[in-house]
């Protein structure tokens, strides 16, 4: 900057700051008379007569944004006068252009330079390798307009691959373990940057197995080559993992240790890849020959997970902590059996009446009984258990289309409260609970009609609900430590488990093993509760706490590490349980075992804060391999499908904005979509055969936070209505629906998402 001069100077000197010059670009055509344009946030102007050029104003280091159309020079150029989206027209002699800056940016890559592209057939996705070792990866499925699916950075990946790779190995018996490389120094030095020099596809479909289901197979699954100046990566285009590396230093006999230049080919259902490579720092040029299915298994796992399923395969054992109701009745003698005064020998002992005495009024103590797995029919005689047996509640259509279309919104609001969660009915799917931060709980009808009842004692915001699978009981936990169980029928409190019972905060609970126990996390624990609730419909009784809760099993974590996210099936009966903790981990517990079944590492680049099982519902039925399919989602790190067989990533979904507050997650009841929240105000639908989204559903004010699938098959319409808001608590619930017309019917799967809203003040039901 040069001295200012004139009135900027004055006795103590100058003044400087006064003008900088933050940009220069020299344009090929004469520059005097161009067209130029300003907003709060860009400048736009002609470089080299028909291309249009935008700087940002707030930011000087974000790099220019070019736009390239016009065939003549351009004439005028003008901001549109709304914020979002921004909007800026430029006009020459051939076209009028309308450009959307927010789509813009998104098809601009970066200023490194493009060293390699290819388009993969199969997944119909573009693939871009730049100098900075970044993958850009966009989708070309029509109606997708070429988003940007994922960004890959192969420096952070083959980090994470190691870790991985070395876990692995260590985890083998001491026969077993073998060098995951030849010929690797210790202490060599990484590569800074891995620029990628070239891309081919690459078929792993003989080697790397995956689930047949909805789209999941090994023949759908791509792959591809990357080769970069330090080695060779074989990259899985589902799951956005490296499937194996091979570093050029790890092998002395090869010529070329960093390359300038790199070719790679291989043929489908063929073992073996020839690689051309060029020296970096000198003038040969190599050929080698790479045994694809060599590489890959000598860096795979010994598949912890392989005898894994959800489905149980073997007969409860003895030792069992499952056994332990059945342990426990067996012993339990019978009832005592009146006998005759003379043969009596009990004197001096309090007058007990055994049967009931009709003038007095007084009668037996009610026989306690634990709940048992066989005892789960529904006997419930209100409208609910009956309706499940109309019309409604038909089988679920497994080829329904995903919901995409408003059906039902409802807002309270009288002050701030969040909605921390939310779930269905699982038996039934007729009600609704809603956990909210304001320590309360609310239940709706599904079709989110009439008052919700409330349900009210917590002291502290309400983290998770859980439904039994015959929908009589309600399960609560809250931040201020407590485990509530709640009757939806008395809507009162039925049993409440105190801060005194365990030794850290409850973070996750839900009824387990057909309702036979409580599954909870409590700190690095997994712990088991076996309850009994008191049924009694005396009046006079019934405000006596009689029904309780045992702790049968408590099983810690591998190292002891705190349990973010638990996750079991309770729909039918399931040996197995997984759990998130807090060092990124992912373990599965067999508790017909009684102990840790497999674990794996790094599941995501955050600790989980959710663990979602396709569990179905009672209304469809899907392949018995789909039930061990279940998704992982992390703050900043989008969504993971893992296969439990295996415990192996198959999918990777990207594409919704979550960076800091933790969104949920959740399966359709057919097992083909996945829905989760976002910071966007909208929740995102992903087809399993596809890792970025196929829809966008708008509607909230807020960051949505939770979403659930309706576990019934239909839904039937409402006609639009609008009323005053009766009920004083904050949140948002939207009902979606997709419809599937099959006879004269329609068939719907809908989808409900809660947010976070501040100043609503009225209630929408819109169709």
């Amino acid at each position: 900057m040069g001295e200012p001069r004139g009135i900027f100077c004055s006795a103590q000197g100058c003044v400087g700051d006064v003008i900088i010059e933050q940009r220069l670009v020299e344009s090929k055509e004469p520059a005097s008379h161009v067209p130029l344009a300003c907003s709060a946030q860009y400048c736009a102007f002609p470089v080299d007569g028909n291309v249009l050029c935008l700087w940002n104003t707030k930011d000087p280091s974000y790099q220019p944004l070019t736009l390239q159309g016009h065939h003549e020079p351009i004439t005028a150029v003008a901001f549109g006068n709304t914020v979002s989206p921004l909007l800026i027209c430029s006009a020459s002699q051939d076209y009028v252009i309308m450009w959307s800056l927010d789509e813009c940016r998104q098809k601009v890559l970066q200023a490194f330079p493009l060293l390699s592209l290819l388009i993969d057939a199969k997944s119909r996705q573009l693939v871009t390798g730049c100098a900075n070792g970044q993958l850009w990866i966009f989708s070309l499925v029509e109606g997708h307009h070429y988003r940007c699916v994922t960004r890959v950075s192969l420096k952070k990946k083959s980090e994470s691959f190691s870790r991985r790779v070395e876990s692995r190995l260590c985890s083998l018996p001491e026969e077993s373990q073998r060098p995951c490389t030849h010929g690797l120094e210790k202490g060599e030095e990484v590569e800074a940057s891995l620029p990628i020099l070239g891309l081919a596809p690459c078929d792993l479909s003989a080697i790397v197995s995956a689930p047949c289901v909805w789209g999941l197979s090994s023949e759908t699954t791509s792959c591809l080559w990357i080769g970069s100046s330090a080695g060779l990566f074989i990259f899985n285009l589902a799951n956005f993992e490296l499937e194996a590396v091979l570093h050029y230093r790890d092998f002395r006999s090869l010529s070329i240790h960093v390359a300038g230049s790199c070719a790679v080919m291989s043929k489908a259902n063929d073992d073996k890849a020839i690689c051309l490579l060029t020296s970096l720092f000198g003038r040969k040029i190599v050929m080698l020959e790479i045994r694809v299915a060599a590489l890959v298994r000598s860096q795979q796992g010994h598949d912890a997970g392989r005898h894994l399923s959800v489905l149980p395969r073997t007969c409860v054992g003895p030792t069992s902590p499952l056994c332990f109701t059945t342990a426990k009745e067996s012993k339990t003698p019978p009832a005592p059996q009146r006998q005759s005064a003379g043969r009596s020998t009990v004197k001096d002992q309090p007058l007990v009446f055994h049967t009931k005495v009709r003038s007095s009024g007084y009668a037996s103590a009610p026989h306690i009984t634990m709940f048992s797995p066989k005892a789960n029919t529904r006997k419930r005689g209100d409208h609910s258990s009956r309706r499940r047996d109309g019309p409604r509640c038909k089988e679920y259509p497994l080829e329904s289309s995903p919901p995409t279309k408003l059906y039902k919104q409802r807002v309270l609001a009288h002050g701030p409260a969040a909605a921390h969660c939310v779930q269905y009915s699982a038996g039934d799917g007729q009600w609704l609970a809603c956990g909210l931060a304001n320590h309360l709980l609310l239940v709706f009808r599904a079709d989110l009609s009439g008052t919700p009842t409330v349900f009210s004692g917590h002291d502290g915001a309400v983290s998770t609900v859980c439904w039994s699978h015959d929908s009589r009981w309600l399960l609560s936990a809250s931040q201020d430590g407590t485990l509530r169980l709640w009757s939806l029928r008395r809507a009162e409190l039925a049993l409440c488990v105190g801060k005194d019972v365990f030794s850290k905060p409850v973070r996750s609970a839900q009824f387990y093993y057909v309702d036979t126990f409580v599954l909870l996390s409590s700190g690095p624990e997994l712990q088991l509760l076996k309850y009994h609730i008191d049924t009694c419909k005396d009046e006079i009784q019934r405000y006596k706490q009689k029904s309780r809760c045992k702790r049968v099993f408590r099983l810690p974590t591998t190292g002891r590490t705190e349990i973010t996210s638990l996750s079991a099936v309770n729909d039918f009966y399931s040996y197995l349980v997984l759990t998130a903790g807090r060092n990124r981990t992912l373990e599965v517990f067999d508790l017909n075992a009684g102990r840790s079944a497999a674990m794996t590492v790094e599941v995501h680049s955050r600790p989980v804060h959710q663990i979602c099982q396709n569990k179905g519902s009672s209304f469809t039925t899907q392949q018995h391999e789909a039930y061990n399919l279940f998704a992982t989602t992390a703050s900043g790190d989008g969504i993971k499908l893992w296969d439990l067989r295996t415990l192996r990533c198959e999918r990777r979904f990207e594409g919704h904005p979550n960076h800091g507050y933790p969104c949920g997650i959740a399966f359709s009841p057919c097992g083909r979509y996945v829905a989760s929240g976002a910071e966007d105000r909208h929740a995102y639908m992903y087809d399993l055969g596809s890792s970025t989204f196929s829809h966008r559903l708008a509607g909230h004010k807020d960051t949505v936070t939770s979403v659930a699938f309706s576990p019934a098959a239909p839904q039937r319409a409402c006609p639009e209505t609008q009323e005053e808001a009766s009920f004083g608590r904050d949140f948002s619930v939207l009902l979606r629906e997709g419809r599937l017309p099959i006879g004269n019917h329609y068939w719907a799967q809908c989808l409900l998402s809660m947010n976070w809203c501040w100043t609503l003040s009225e209630v929408v039901y819109t169709y």
